[in-house]
């Protein structure tokens, strides 16, 4: 099998493409490196360009006429940002997407498998989702990739193409083997600040302490990205009909304080936690359930949070030379 990745020099679609070539899958790299690495793409067969090129796209399909599947990993996926530029984001995110789907499909390329976001639920009261839980996104990036599942499911329908939209929502870790990860070197999430914290001895903020959760902080669902991969691998491998959705997860989510603990776990060192008010604009969060994709794809996720830690941790120390390696590509 060979399968085209769309973003597949990002961290995401990066592990997808190093998980793909593990499990006997050949895979085909599209990115325009806006945040994307080289060195990521550099063991493929890589094309830099946009999604919506539909002369490259061509080109891509000419050259690998073999091609069985897309992998779209290729989108904007800053919250705050997608609020502040809700166009860029419709844009790349939805506009884009039709016609690469258009173009590759019209081309014999029928089967699609999309990144997506379980950002889009709206909670059950216990703060989990499941794939029956109400869809009520909370900002322009949630509501681009509802419309772009809307227009999969949409074309699924009329027989053109076969689709899989995976839902989940906050990546941690890297490859086991250390070959990609994180491309930032400051990330801005809650796990990249806690190890900043850790690096500089500097204490770690939390934003509300009184939420109605376990222990009182928020609840987020950190699963790794080499199960997120593994995920999009087992659904590259099965049939399974015109259009599904799916969630991928711990099942039971992780606590800003868990995660913190987490941290000192995995380096030795507690973590100097500060509770902090909450921020405006927090939310208590909510984590996924995962039935449905143990159910279908056979998967359930297989490394611990500490492992997601230590893997982040580890990355984090050899990114600066990888970083060097892509200067000298640029």
């Amino acid at each position: 099998m060979k399968v085209l990745i769309a973003g597949g020099a990002g961290y995401i679609g990066s592990t997808i493409a190093s998980c793909c070539e593990d499990a006997g899958i050949t895979p085909v790299i599209l990115d325009d490196y806006s945040t994307g690495l080289r060195v990521f793409a550099a063991r493929y067969a890589h094309y830099e360009g946009d999604i919506a090129d539909v002369a490259l796209l061509t080109r891509i399909v000419d050259e690998h006429p073999d091609i069985d599947a897309v992998v779209h990993c290729a989108a904007k996926i800053v919250v705050p940002e997608s609020v502040e530029q809700p166009l860029a984001y419709y844009d790349t995110n939805v506009a884009k997407a039709v016609a690469l789907i258009d173009a590759l499909s019209a081309r014999g390329v029928r089967r699609f498998l999309l990144s997506s976001t379980a950002a889009m639920y709206e909670p059950d009261p216990d703060f989990m989702v499941s794939e029956a839980s109400a869809v009520n996104p909370g900002s322009p990036y949630a509501a681009s990739k509802w419309m772009l599942e809307r227009v999969l499911a949409d074309t699924a329908a009329t027989g053109r193409i076969s689709a899989v939209a995976l839902r989940y929502f906050n990546p941690i870790g890297a490859d086991p083997q250390m070959r990609t990860g994180l491309q930032n070197p400051a990330p801005s999430h809650a796990l990249g600040k806690m190890i900043t914290a850790h690096q500089q001895h500097q204490p770690f903020f939390v934003t509300g302490v009184d939420w109605p959760t376990r222990d009182g902080s928020g609840l987020r669902d950190y699963v790794h990205v080499w199960d997120l991969a593994r995920a999009h691998v087992a659904a590259l491998q099965r049939e399974l009909g015109e259009y599904e959705a799916i969630n991928l997860g711990t099942g039971t989510g992780t606590t800003v304080l868990e995660l913190a603990s987490a941290v000192g776990e995995a380096t030795g060192e507690p973590l100097d936690v500060v509770p902090a008010p909450r921020r405006e604009g927090d939310v208590v969060g909510s984590a996924a359930r995962v039935d449905k994709a143990a159910e279908v794809l056979g998967w359930r996720p297989e490394f611990t949070l500490a492992q997601g830690v230590r893997h982040s941790l580890q990355w984090a120390a050899k990114l600066p030379a990888v970083l060097r390696d892509e200067a000298a590509l640029r």
